[in-house]
């Protein structure tokens, strides 16, 4: 039904992650890259406009918990606001990962903790190599 899936990095101006847009498009390319049909790309900008530009109709979201659907739920609305071909399907993770975030992962790296049993190897290493600043 779908010829391709494409992971999309945003490059969010109101955050401050670990690593830069093209580190992070580098590591999601290289954990995805035995997976057929699957491209990442990096953006700025508008999500909606980015999947315009790519003819794409779907965009999945991911829903750990209660306290992301008020947010969630105004994006997708704003995305039907903004293009009625684009719509937003939610998914939610297993049980166990529900209270994984990126800032608790960062977080548990940067003070040496194992992160292995939530991030792919590359990423492990990636952490790694990041020094904790204070």
């Amino acid at each position: 039904m779908f010829d391709r899936v494409v992971v999309a990095i945003a490059a969010n101006p109101g955050k401050t992650p670990m690593f830069t847009l093209d580190e992070r498009v580098a590591l999601a390319r290289e954990v995805l890259s035995g997976i057929p049909n699957v491209e990442v790309a990096g953006y700025t900008g508008l999500t909606v406009d980015f999947a315009r530009k790519l003819g794409l109709r779907f965009v999945v979201r991911g829903l750990r918990a209660v306290s992301d659907f008020e947010f969630e739920f105004q994006l997708a609305n704003m995305t039907r606001h903004l293009s009625r071909e684009i719509e937003t399907v939610f998914l939610t993770p297993q049980e166990q990962f529900t209270f994984i975030s990126s800032t608790l992962i960062r977080e548990v790296a940067l003070y040496g903790g194992d992160t292995s049993e939530f991030v792919a190897p590359a990423v492990v290493k990636a952490l790694r190599g990041k020094k904790v600043t204070t």
